[in-house]
C-alpha cells in the first residue's frame, strides 16, 4: 500500500478548529468527538471559547486519523496505540542520554542537540511573531 503524504502544517503557533480541519481532511464535529476520546488531543481554549490547537495538536490529529482510517484501528485500539507511542518517546531521550555518556552513539546525541535548538529556534520565532 501506498504511503499517504501528510499535509505540510503551516508554521504558526495557534490553529483554529476549522482551520485544523481543512488541514487534516477531518470535520470539526469529529475532532471535538476525538477530544473526549483521546487524551492526548488537548488544544486550549482561548478567551473568546474558541479552541485553540498547537502544532502538536494537529500532528496528534493526523496519527489519529492514520490510526483509525489507514491501519483499521478501533477507538480504544488507537489510544492503546497513542499511549505505546507516548511511552515510548518519553523513554528515547534518557536512553539517548545514557549512551553519550559512554560515548556511545555519538551521531544521534548531535543530532538530537541540532534537532532541539531547531526546535527551540522555531518556538523563538514564534513567540517573536506573537509579540510584534
Amino acid at each position: 500500500m501506498a504511503e499517504i503524504e501528510a499535509p505540510k502544517i503551516p508554521d504558526r503557533l495557534f490553529f483554529r478548529i476549522g482551520d485544523v480541519a481543512e488541514l487534516t481532511g477531518v470535520e470539526p464535529y469529529v475532532l471535538r468527538f476525538w477530544e473526549g476520546e483521546f487524551s492526548a488531543l488537548t488544544p486550549k481554549k482561548g478567551s473568546n471559547g474558541q479552541r485553540q490547537y498547537r502544532r502538536k495538536d494537529v500532528e496528534t490529529v493526523l496519527e489519529i486519523k492514520r490510526l483509525l482510517y489507514d491501519e483499521g484501528f478501533t477507538i480504544p485500539g488507537a489510544r492503546k496505540a497513542l499511549r505505546e507511542r507516548s511511552r515510548k518517546k518519553r523513554r528515547a531521550p534518557k536512553r539517548q542520554k545514557q549512551a553519550g555518556l559512554f560515548g556511545d552513539d555519538a551521531g544521534a546525541k548531535s543530532e538530537t542537540k541540532s534537532e532541539a535548538v531547531s526546535e527551540i529556534k522555531r518556538e523563538l520565532q514564534d513567540i517573536l511573531k506573537l509579540l510584534k
